[in-house]
C-alpha cells in the first residue's frame, strides 16, 4: 500500500510536495502521503520551525497543532466570546508574524544538535526543499538559486542565522565569496519569478484530478502499469508546461503592465478556431489604410530638410 501511495504522488516531485510541520520537533511533521517518498527512501526529513519551549504562553497558544491546524485555531478564537481563546488566537497569530522565515533560533539550535556530522538530508522552508548537510559542527545548504548558475566555486551556503545571509561556500566548505554581486541580484529576482511559477503550479497541481488506482485491475502486469503511468505523465508534463507558459505570460504582465497583455497569444487560442474570409478581407483591407499615411508620411520627411 505505501508502495502505490507513493507512485500515485511521484509526479508531484516536477512541482513540489505538500507537507504540513509541527512546531514541536525539527523531525515532526504532520502525516500525509508525500511523506511517504522520504520513508520509502530513507531521506531525513527536517525543519526548524519551532516554539521555544521557555515561552509558556506561545507554547500553550500553539499546543500540538500543525501549521494547518494552527492557522485554523487562529481563525475559531478570532470569533470566539471567549476572552481567553481570543488571547491564545492572538498569541498565536503573533508567533506566526513574527516568524515569518518559519526558521527560530531554537529551531537552529536543536537542527545543529539532531543533524548528524556529514549527515546528507532534507531541509524544509517557505514551501522550499534544500539539500542539507553538517561539516565541522556547521550546518550547510546546497546553492541552487539561478543567480549562482556562472558561479563555479559557489556551491554552499552556510546556516547560522535566522535571516537568511549565510556565508558562501566552495565544494570544500572554503570560503568563496560571490564574484558579481549585480549578477547574484538579478539571479535572484529570477528566482522569484520562478517562485510565483512555482506558487501556481502548485495551486494548479491542487485541483488536478488523482490517479484512481481502485479502477487499476489487482493482476495488471508491470508493463501495462508502466504503460499507464506513462501515459498519465506525458498527459500531466503536457498540462504542466501549458500552464508554466500561461504563467511565464502572467509575470511579464507584472513586469512590463497590463498593456502586455495585448502581445501575448496562448497556445490554446491558436487551435480554438480560424477568423472566417470576410474577417480576413476586412482585416486585410484596414491593415491597407494604416500603411497608407504612414507612406505618405515617410515620403514627406525624406523631401524634407533639418535647419541646424
Amino acid at each position: 500500500q505505501n508502495m502505490s501511495d507513493a507512485m500515485a504522488i511521484l509526479h508531484k516531485l516536477q512541482t513540489g510536495l505538500d507537507v504540513n510541520v509541527k512546531f514541536t520537533g525539527v523531525r515532526v511533521f504532520e502525516y500525509t502521503p508525500e511523506c511517504i517518498v522520504f520513508d520509502l527512501l530513507d531521506i531525513p526529513l527536517y525543519h526548524g520551525w519551532l516554539v521555544d519551549p521557555q515561552v509558556a504562553d506561545i507554547v500553550k497558544a500553539v499546543g500540538n497543532c500543525s501549521y494547518n491546524q494552527l492557522v485554523e485555531k487562529i481563525i475559531s478564537c478570532k470569533q470566539s466570546e471567549n476572552s481567553e481563546l481570543v488571547s491564545e488566537g492572538f498569541v498565536a497569530e503573533q508567533f506566526l508574524n513574527n516568524t515569518a522565515t518559519q526558521l527560530t533560533y531554537h529551531g537552529l539550535c536543536e537542527l545543529t544538535s539532531a543533524v548528524q556530522e556529514g549527515e546528507l538530508c532534507v531541509f524544509f522552508r517557505n514551501n522550499h526543499f534544500s539539500t542539507m548537510t553538517k561539516y565541522k559542527g556547521q550546518l550547510y545548504l546546497l546553492v541552487t538559486d539561478q543567480g549562482f548558475l556562472t558561479e563555479e566555486k559557489v556551491v554552499w551556503e552556510s546556516l547560522h542565522n535566522v535571516d537568511g545571509d549565510g556565508n558562501f561556500c566552495d565544494s570544500e566548505f572554503h570560503l568563496r565569496p560571490p564574484s558579481d554581486p549585480e549578477t547574484v541580484y538579478r539571479g535572484q529576482q529570477d528566482q522569484i519569478d520562478q517562485d510565483y511559477l512555482m506558487a501556481l503550479s502548485l495551486q494548479q497541481e491542487q485541483q488536478n484530478q488523482e490517479i484512481n488506482w481502485e479502477q487499476i485491475p489487482e493482476g495488471i502486469s508491470d508493463l501495462e502499469l508502466a504503460k499507464k503511468l506513462q501515459e498519465e505523465e506525458d498527459r500531466r508534463a503536457s498540462q504542466y508546461y501549458q500552464e508554466q507558459e500561461q504563467a511565464a505570460a502572467q509575470v511579464q504582465v507584472r513586469k512590463h503592465g497590463a498593456g502586455f497583455i495585448s502581445r501575448v497569444i496562448f497556445p490554446t487560442q491558436q487551435v480554438q478556431g480560424a477568423a472566417s474570409p470576410a474577417s480576413t478581407r476586412q482585416s486585410g483591407s484596414n491593415e491597407r489604410k494604416r500603411k497608407e499615411p504612414r507612406e505618405k508620411e515617410k515620403e514627406k520627411e525624406k523631401n524634407s530638410c533639418v535647419l541646424l
